[in-house]
């Protein structure tokens, strides 16, 4: 990435809050399309943010989602200050899931978190730090929005 960014924002996602989960998806989606992103872009973006957003609901203890808008590209990182990831590779495969029974009964926790942030990025890079805190970063390439040279 190279510049100045095209649109930047911060969204602060509670750990546990099930009820406002979901709603930084919904505005980074939300942005992509009133710029004029692709649709297969956008769907993307909404879907890798979504997963890692509601991580940080149910893992995280809350962090933050920072959104960087680019000609050419979305930036996505994510941290925040749940206990880490204990093993990224296991947590990596179709299926793999440490949600707790209450977690699973709201519909969550069926272990496609990560590997549908790796399915949807065209670059992730997770950081974790025991006994606190993980930091991902994803980029989502694209061609530029309309009016927009890049």
């Amino acid at each position: 990435m190279a510049g100045e960014p095209l649109f930047r924002k911060r969204f602060t996602v509670e750990g546990g809050d099930f009820a406002r989960a979901g709603e930084a998806s919904v505005e980074i989606k939300n942005i992509l399309k009133e710029v004029g992103y692709d649709p297969d872009v956008v769907r993307r973006v909404a879907i890798a943010s979504y997963e890692a957003e509601m991580n940080v609901v149910m893992y995280g203890e809350g962090g933050t989602v920072d959104f960087t808008m680019e000609p050419r590209e979305v930036l996505l990182v994510i941290e925040d200050e749940g206990p880490g990831i204990p093993d990224i590779g296991l947590a990596m495969k179709e299926g793999w899931s440490t949600a707790t029974d209450e977690m699973r009964e709201m519909g969550f926790g069926a272990g496609m978190g990560l590997p549908n942030m790796k399915k949807n990025s065209d670059h992730l890079k997770i950081h974790t730090r025991k006994p606190r805190g993980t930091r991902v970063e994803m980029i989502i390439r694209s061609h530029p929005p309309e009016g927009h040279d890049g």
